[in-house]
């Protein structure tokens, strides 16, 4: 640990160090496409996380976006902690095997400092069909870097929010309130608890990663007047505050969350909500459209709420999954062309014609929440969800002022690496390895060296 005498280095080298953190081998992964290769000639190459909206965009891009254009596009397709490895490697190095990748709103504007991503605005002003300003105004906000430009453009938006087995809140004579407090959901939760054979209360996200346990737990954490560090730097993980959120999501998920809790993520709990597994899940409302989706077996047995709170008045996070053009791209003009396509009114009107409006890649343009036919298939969650992205508060998320911009993570290149140690400890905690207490002693002690580098700035 650098001790105080030392000269701190800049900002930059420690953005470096961050990214470094992240240079492992990958422990697992489904690799598609692109391989070793780098792009060129009339070929790209896109690394993004396998979520569900980007498994639909592979299968339609050949016969689509390929033919219309000619450009070939070789995918790279990986779960969410093992695309993060993988584009922080490639990009801190400007490497250049990917000339697009999958990120979000966190990395989007620490790779812009940085000088890891080419920008937009140059591609947006020629570009009128695009129309940049249909775009929601967080969204845009949240993709753009202290110099004022656009770095990224969305995939999808979301916020987060409560999603529920209205059938089986009916049999069970429940209602949830208009605007669910943590306690109420956990009543509810022991209420549901095995109202079905092997049906649990709620779905938690318990699988390690400053993006997976973490975004949930630090929404309740915010709500319950927590945060990770004041605006001064002070760490706060061992705060009463920050210990009873904790103990809380810990207390709910092991005695009414999922099966395999520490080793669920998004996909995970996304499966067994699909499945019937759980009667509740707190989670990103961009699940609601494979949920609402054709043959979805809880297709119109589902019912939503605003994400629960205690002490503030929301709790929503703000997260895009967002198209990045790395600056050392072979190809950025013809990368700037599937970026325009896959985040597009013309895409969104594809995937709704093919494969029904639920699936839309929703939660970034305007204009999706005033198309009829999307308003109707969606009916059940898209107003929510556009109230929840237009409220969310990535700059005062909690009860009190915070020294980096983030509702589920903290805006710096540090946490990273911070947010995914401390994600290990919850996650033990979770499997009933070690108390909580013991787990945010651990955290608490990371946190400060962090509070150190950046104490007095």
């Amino acid at each position: 640990m650098r001790t105080q005498s030392r000269r701190r280095p800049p900002r930059a080298t420690l953005a470096m160090a961050a990214a470094g953190t992240l240079l492992a081998p990958l422990l697992s992964g489904c690799w598609v496409g692109a391989g070793g290769s780098g792009s060129g000639g009339n070929s790209i190459n896109v690394l993004m996380v396998n979520n569900p909206q980007m498994v639909e965009l592979q299968k339609l891009t050949k016969a689509n976006f390929t033919k219309q254009t000619g450009i070939k596009v070789n995918f790279t397709v990986l779960p969410e902690n093992d695309v993060r490895d993988k584009i922080s490697q490639d990009f801190a190095n400007q490497a250049g095997q990917y000339d697009v990748a999958t990120l979000s709103n966190y990395e989007i504007p620490i790779y812009a400092k940085n000088g890891w991503l080419h920008e937009m605005n140059s591609y947006v002003a020629k570009d009128a069909a695009y129309d940049e300003q249909d775009v929601l105004k967080p969204m845009r906000q949240s993709l753009t870097a202290d110099d004022g430009k656009l770095y990224g453009q969305p995939f999808y938006g979301e916020s987060s929010f409560l999603m529920y087995r209205k059938d089986i809140f009916a049999e069970k004579g429940l209602k949830m309130p208009a605007h669910p407090t943590w306690d109420q959901v956990a009543d509810l939760a022991a209420k549901v608890d095995g109202a079905r054979p092997g049906m649990h209360g709620i779905c938690l996200r318990g699988l390690p990663g400053w993006g997976e346990v973490m975004a949930p737990l630090t929404t309740v954490v915010n709500t319950f007047g927590g945060t990770w560090f004041t605006k001064d730097w002070k760490a706060q993980l061992d705060s009463p505050a920050f210990k009873k959120a904790t103990q809380f999501y810990v207390d709910l998920v092991r005695k009414h969350g999922e099966s395999g809790a520490a080793q669920s993520g998004f996909a995970e709990c996304l499966n067994n909500m699909t499945q019937g597994k759980v009667a509740m899940w707190y989670d990103a409302t961009s699940a609601a459209g494979s949920l609402e989706a054709k043959g979805s077996p809880v297709k119109g047995k589902l019912d939503y709420a605003p994400a629960p709170v205690e002490k503030t008045d929301n709790s929503g996070w703000l997260y895009t999954w967002a198209w990045g053009i790395q600056k050392a791209s072979h190809n950025p003009d013809k990368a700037w062309k599937f970026v325009s396509w896959a985040s597009s009114k013309g895409y969104e009107q594809l995937v709704g014609e093919s494969s029904g409006w639920p699936n839309v890649p929703a939660g970034k343009r305007a204009s999706t929440y005033a198309n009829a036919d999307y308003r109707k298939s969606a009916a059940s969650f898209q107003e929510m969800t556009k109230e929840a992205i237009e409220s969310a508060k990535p700059n005062n998320p909690g009860v009190q002022p915070r020294p980096a911009p983030g509702i589920q993570f903290v805006g710096i290149p540090e946490f990273t690496d911070l947010g995914t140690k401390v994600s290990q400890e919850i996650s033990a905690a979770i499997a009933g390895r070690q108390s909580v207490d013991s787990a945010l002693k651990k955290s608490q002690k990371l946190a400060e060296k962090i509070s150190k580098e950046y104490e007095g700035r």
